[in-house]
């Protein structure tokens, strides 16, 4: 990876972005992408959109979400403990002992989940965390103390782990789901204008916000763009650590290429496509299959208006919803290389009915 592409790839993955204030990372996404595109806008709730070829009449979008799971303060109790409510879906088994950061108008206050140590505990009664029982210590002895602090019910807190690199060839993080994918749809606007590619068609390189709560994001902003077609892409799940049930979860790996997804909201013309563009430009991909729907935004923009030919380009990854989610290397390239070539094979005016 070029320099400059790693360089902002960190700076975007240690930004926090909790769903429903994404705004800081959306100006770093879009001051990155700000060369390579003609036009952006930015809607009510967040999501910004680049676009190249902005008079075309016929519109193809490329999809990832901008948020991460976090959570909000809910309760302090008078001695000076926060208890929390979730803002996406943030695991409280991965809570005690880390390290966060809350949010608030005079900066960030540093906390940590605090835990029982196994010596005072009554270990073979050891419930698991739950969000009734995970909480907040902030160094202060009462409600009044953390209160001072700018700390309110409503502030938002992020685990505060950053990126870094294990054994040359992995990515790990927090919130690399999604804002991988921010990073790979930037890095294709960025090829496009780099290889002198001129589309034949309107360009919208969408990062959207609130998909964590719903695909909300993705619901304002189909309606809003009104495209053809959708390329949206997303983290899957790499199915080969320990506790996964392959003839459920499917068989999938990290470091073995994107994963093009089967279902009812992808469009199998728009599929096959990509698929053929895979193996056209000797990108190796992975299959899998969704029940009823995808749980990305692939589903808000597939049923918008009239109906969006879309499509779900995913990149494998390790411990989802975690702090320490992994991705490949050359996954992250080759999702990125796939969507490019992708976008090179389609038409003005692309037919992508079954018949007519």
């Amino acid at each position: 990876m070029r320099t400059a592409s790693f360089d902002f790839l960190e700076k975007y993955l240690n930004n926090a972005s909790p769903t429903g204030f994404e705004k800081e990372g959306q100006k770093i996404w879009l001051d990155y992408i700000k060369p390579y595109i003609d036009e952006y806008f930015v809607d009510t709730y967040g999501t910004v959109v680049g676009v190249i070829n902005p008079e075309a009449a016929y519109k193809v979008v490329i999809e990832a979400h901008a948020d991460e799971i976090s959570y909000f303060v809910n309760y302090i109790t008078k001695e000076g403990y926060i208890y929390l409510r979730r803002n996406g879906g943030s695991d409280a088994l991965v809570a005690p002992s880390k390290r966060v950061n809350i949010h608030t108008d005079k900066g960030v206050v540093k906390a940590v989940f605090g835990w029982p140590a196994i010596h005072v505990r009554k270990v073979e009664q050891d419930k698991a965390p739950t969000i009734e029982t995970i909480f907040l210590d902030c160094g202060a002895s009462s409600q009044k103390e953390v209160e001072a602090m700018g700390v309110h019910v409503g502030s938002v807190v992020t685990f505060e782990d950053e990126f870094m690199v294990m054994n040359e060839k992995f990515y790990v993080g927090r919130a690399l789901d999604n804002r991988v994918g921010g990073f790979m749809i930037a890095e294709v606007a960025r090829m496009l204008q780099e290889n002198g590619k001129k589309l034949p068609f309107g360009l919208y390189i969408v990062n959207a916000v609130q998909e964590e709560i719903g695909l909300r994001g993705a619901e304002m902003v189909a309606h809003r763009i009104n495209p053809n077609v959708a390329i949206i892409t997303d983290v899957t799940h790499d199915t080969q650590s320990p506790m996964y049930e392959k003839k459920t979860a499917g068989d999938l790996h990290c470091g073995k290429g994107p994963v093009i997804t089967y279902g009812p909201a992808v469009q199998n013309n728009l599929r096959d496509l990509i698929i053929r563009t895979a193996q056209e430009a000797d990108i190796p991909f992975q299959r899998a299959a969704a029940t009823r729907a995808t749980g990305t935004d692939t589903d808000a923009f597939a049923y918008s208006g009239s109906g969006v030919a879309s499509a779900l380009i995913s990149l494998p990854l390790k411990y989802m919803h975690t702090t320490v989610e992994t991705v490949h290397a050359d996954d992250v390239d080759n999702v990125t290389k796939l969507i490019y070539e992708t976008l090179l094979r389609i038409e003005d005016n692309h037919d992508f009915r079954y018949f007519s």
